[in-house]
């Protein structure tokens, strides 16, 4: 309406300013989930997004997140003013020790710098936005894993990296279902100097496939050798094991050979905390002065992009963490979880195996984390949803919290039924 109450017409005035936008994609992994919950079925499955259920498929709140959160509503002393731009100081001294240990050298000769992100994909971002503006004369490329999540490649594509700067390193064997580490060794040691490798901490995804420690020791040499930065993307450091110091041993190695490197890590799966939207990126540095300098450029890229992160969940990790009793309740409550994921493993597996047709499923126990890479082919997947509404990537991947006491007779059957058409 017009000022005058009369109606107007812009688009005769001006025309439209939004007639050329297309219609963009819709992200695979929620584009899919759309599908599901319209999906009409009375029998369906989702094993799609990576989000930890319970074994009845229901989401689940950490008991001691309850406790936090209720201490929380009745704390008189908190209030909503801005956290500074680098986040809250007391969780990124805590989540930093989760991810290297309360007595790494890193950390006790002051070369680390971190700052609170928006969970794992914010600090990603962050972290890549960091490398673009002040690192890219070192090398223009970033090389990550082949596969890696979706997310990676469109991260690097926003930040401003052409598709031909994102390299990729052999990682998945599809044959074996494992890792492909000559691959990897050889991509890695034709990486011109200074170009950035994405790694997986922990639980890779999507393959659930990792390295071991001595797989680890071999990758690390040609880091050292290539000179080449790494960025450890670490969104499941204790979804594996349950022991968060046994799923970041591969970060804390590097870190012990003296490598500068970025970690990102998202506190979504490990604390439940998925729309809190609470992570950690921490740069190692060589010297106290160098880590100062690196956190104030984070803080400059910070400060126009979202200014400051939120609080809500960044007080609940910072107080878990800092709480010996309910850091102890959170570890009783991780373990739980990771032992949950492992169950679903073992009952998927015992009930592919009840066919007795001389098909290998052992990669389904091998493998490691929220994800599964099944081997299934893309028609084998576009079956499953249409005939037996079991909805899963078209690259085979599964997350294993989908998989309950109640649905895996049906998965098995339905999986079994249409890899032998």
């Amino acid at each position: 309406m017009s000022c005058n109450g009369d109606a107007m017409d812009t688009t005769a005035v001006s025309g439209s300013f939004f007639s050329s936008i297309d219609l963009a994609e819709s992200d695979s992994v929620f584009g899919l989930a759309g599908e599901f919950k319209a999906c009409t079925a009375p029998k369906k499955v989702s094993l799609l997004i990576g989000a930890y259920c319970t074994s009845e498929g229901e989401p689940y709140v950490l008991p001691v997140v309850r406790t936090v959160e209720k201490q929380m509503a009745n704390d008189e002393t908190l209030n909503h003013e801005y956290l500074p731009i680098e986040g809250m100081e007391k969780l990124c001294e805590v989540a930093t020790s989760l991810a290297l240990g309360a007595d790494s050298p890193a950390i006790t000769e002051n070369r680390v710098c971190a700052v609170q992100a928006l969970s794992g994909t914010g600090a990603l971002r962050l972290a890549f936005d960091f490398i673009f503006q002040n690192l890219k004369h070192n090398s223009k490329k970033v090389c990550i894993s082949k596969p890696t999540w979706g997310n990676h490649k469109k991260i690097l594509l926003s930040t401003g990296y052409q598709a031909n700067e994102i390299l990729e390193y052999r990682y998945y064997n599809s044959a074996t279902k494992g890792l492909d580490l000559s691959g990897m060794l050889a991509d890695l040691g034709a990486l011109e100097e200074g170009t950035a490798v994405l790694l997986h901490t922990c639980a890779h995804n999507p393959s659930g496939v990792d390295p071991t420690q001595e797989e680890w020791k071999e990758i690390c040499k040609v880091i050292v050798a290539r000179k080449l930065l790494p960025v450890f993307d670490t969104a499941y450091q204790g979804f594996v094991t349950g022991c968060p110091d046994t799923d970041a041993w591969s970060l804390r190695y590097f870190v012990k050979e003296g490598i500068n490197l970025i970690c990102c890590s998202s506190f979504a799966k490990i604390f439940g905390l998925y729309n809190e939207r609470c992570g950690n990126l921490f740069v190692v540095c060589s010297n106290a002065t160098e880590q100062m300098n690196v956190k104030s450029q984070l803080k400059s890229i910070i400060r126009p992009m979202y200014s400051n992160p939120p609080h809500h969940g960044a007080r609940i990790v910072a107080t878990i963490l800092g709480n010996p009793a309910l850091r102890s309740e959170w570890l009783d409550q991780l373990k739980q979880m990771a032992a949950r994921i492992e169950d679903a493993r073992k009952i998927l597996h015992a009930e592919l195996l009840k066919a007795q047709d001389g098909r290998d499923w052992s990669h389904i126990l091998k493998q490691r984390g929220m994800f599964t890479y099944t081997g299934l082919q893309p028609h084998e997947v576009a079956v499953l949803k249409q005939d037996h509404h079991i909805f899963m990537l078209p690259s085979g991947r599964i997350s294993m919290c989908g998989i309950t006491p109640a649905n895996v007779e049906d998965v098995a059957n339905a999986i079994r039924k249409v890899i032998g058409q």
